[in-house]
């Protein structure tokens, strides 16, 4: 590169890292402290910080000067894989930023911020009208952005996009058939399920967290750049490959509800504390996609997570901890436990089979909303008309219903798609994987888990936003994306343990 295009090079580094610095401290730290720390009355002004940042953040990527460069390198080395990565990370932020009026998406981030308040308060009291006014307004605004983004054939494609690049309705229409067929039948097949476990009793909830760090530690998570903090709902913010912030729940009354959501935010957490730092300043640095980094999460909370081997290590972690209250159970008894196929209200509490209809459920929503062929009002009767059609249960009300997740408060609409990829990711990545280290994952234990972090750090985690998905299969597999891998591992499994 010659001396003026370092010297250009270097300009845009500094953009870029002015960008993640504004992205990491609104999207990371402060988002993690109103969901882990804030006390209840912040609410407001914090919602007015939010917004003064998202408008920051708007004028960055709106800035002439950023733009010129990007179109300066991509003409001139659009050849380079990571200058064209690069490239192409920068425009679909700007893009999906700049083609929403300011004013609208300064509106959107205060509302976002009021909005999860209002969720929280709703779930709590089992109202949704509490929250129907401000879903109203949230659906309104992904309409209008869908608009402002573009589709082809169906508005919730621009929605998808924003999360999985190349992914459509069309796409996945292809999908959800044979997912929606196989776990149907296969759910039918199974007769006579046992009752799951139940220890009458109470877990601390210190104890069980005290559990979840020590989890943490054997897959490789590294609390010298990370930390573990609970809330009303899972999930990871990342401020830096050096600073990881896992959020998990848990429940007292059942202790493998922490454990498992704690192996699934491990799983990402991994990934990003494995981002090579090097990508720092070039929008790189982040996992390359939220599918993939779910997928990630599934290896761990299920594909380990759920294994037969791995359950013999859990238990001794458990015993560890609470060695009086599971002195007399096995590690069969809890691969059984765990892997215990039982239709269930709750998303993240669902075996990995009906999981894929609570996903699809979402889906044919989100899609129906965005499309007005339902209306927000009607939310809870539509919900539980389709849990009753696919899953034989049916809510008893609006917490364990509609108002289980936080992703539609928090503005993540288009992102449920996301959970049918991340497991046709999971299962081939553990395919290639065992390919390369000769079958590792029936052979887990504390030494093979190191092997198995390091396989994923060197050919997924590390590369960060580098390669898509499609490239990064590719690249494992010589193969392009295939759900066979994931729906063989279940079919296996269940062959295994049900005898169907």
């Amino acid at each position: 590169m010659r001396e003026i295009d370092i010297k250009k090079m270097n300009e845009l580094h500094g953009l870029l890292r002015e960008i993640e610095y504004i992205k990491y401290t609104l999207n990371g730290l402060i988002y993690w402290d109103k969901i882990t720390m804030m006390p209840k009355g912040g609410i407001y002004y914090r919602s007015e910080v939010m917004a003064h940042f998202g408008e920051e953040l708007y004028k960055k990527f709106s800035s002439a000067k950023l733009h010129k460069l990007v179109d300066y390198f991509e003409k001139n080395y659009g050849d380079d894989k990571k200058i064209s990565s690069m490239i192409r990370r920068i425009k679909r932020n700007y893009i999906y930023v700049n083609q929403i009026p300011k004013k609208v998406y300064k509106e959107y981030i205060s509302h976002i911020s009021i909005s999860e308040a209002a969720w929280q308060e709703a779930k709590e009291k089992d109202d949704f009208t509490i929250f129907a006014p401000y879903l109203e307004k949230i659906v309104d605004y992904f309409k209008k952005f869908a608009e402002y983004w573009g589709y082809k054939n169906d508005p919730y494609d621009a929605l998808i996009e924003y999360y999985e690049d190349g992914v459509t309705t069309e796409i996945l229409d292809k999908l959800i058939p044979d997912l929606k067929k196989f776990a149907i039948e296969t759910l039918e097949k199974i007769k006579n399920l046992d009752e799951k476990e139940k220890v009458e009793q109470e877990f601390s909830l210190e104890k069980q967290r005290k559990l979840s760090e020590n989890i943490l530690k054997i897959i490789g998570f590294d609390f010298n750049y990370g930390r573990l903090d609970v809330s009303e709902h899972p999930t990871v913010l990342a401020n830096s490959p050096q600073d990881v912030r896992l959020v998990t729940t848990f429940s007292k009354n059942n202790i493998f509800k922490g454990i498992y959501n704690t192996l699934h935010i491990g799983g990402k957490g991994l990934y990003e504390q494995d981002i090579d730092t090097n990508l720092l300043g070039t929008l790189l640095g982040e996992v390359s996609t939220f599918a993939l980094e779910d997928g990630e999460a599934k290896i761990y909370e299920s594909i380990i997570g759920k294994d037969k081997n791995f359950c013999k290590l859990l238990l001794e972690k458990i015993k560890e901890i609470f060695p009086n209250e599971y002195k007399d159970i096995t590690s069969e008894d809890i691969y059984k436990k765990v892997n215990q196929i039982q239709p269930s209200l709750i998303r993240i509490d669902a075996d990995e089979l009906t999981s894929i209809l609570h996903i699809i459920i979402r889906y044919e929503i989100e899609r129906d909303l965005i499309n007005n062929r339902i209306k927000v009002k009607d939310l809870p009767e539509i919900w539980k008309e389709k849990y009753r059609e696919y899953l034989k249960i049916e809510p008893s009300g609006d917490s364990d219903g509609v108002l289980q997740d936080i992703h539609w408060a928090a503005g993540y609409f288009g992102y449920f798609p996301s959970y049918l990829l991340s497991g046709i990711y999971s299962g081939q990545i553990v395919a290639a994987m065992n390919r390369d280290l000769k079958n590792i994952t029936e052979r887990i234990d504390e030494e093979n888990l190191k092997e198995i972090h390091k396989w994923l750090k060197e050919n997924i985690h590390r590369h960060g936003a580098v390669y898509t998905p499609k490239e990064l299969i590719m690249n494992i597999s010589n193969e392009g994306i295939n759900s066979t891998y994931y729906i063989e591992y279940l079919r296996k499994k269940y062959i295994e343990l049900y005898k169907i």
